[in-house]
């Protein structure tokens, strides 16, 4: 069974992702493929579709994907420190 966590910001920053990902592929400057897939990923626990996208590379490679999910942990970590950071600067503005 799929739970679906609805979050804003891993929406924005997944279809953002889906969006510079066919801009990448005309675009020699950007690796789309990289991009639609990394969208995808982050867009995993918002979208069905994406979840089954997901589940595809899980079945064929089940090594990479709890890799990956570290690696999100520590960068949606670094992500909520930054903007704490940001907050706490115009708090004492």
């Amino acid at each position: 069974m799929i739970e679906l966590r609805p979050s804003r910001r891993r929406k924005a920053i997944g279809i953002g992702c889906l969006c510079l990902g066919p801009v990448g592929l005309i675009l020699p400057i950007l690796p789309g493929f990289i991009f639609v897939g990394l969208g995808t990923f982050i867009l995993r626990d918002q979208y069905v579709w994406a979840y089954r996208g997901v589940s595809v590379i899980d079945r064929r490679w089940p090594h990479l994907i709890p890799g990956i999910e570290a690696r999100e942990v520590k960068a949606m970590e670094w992500g909520d420190r930054q903007i704490e950071r940001v907050k706490s600067v115009f708090r004492r503005g």
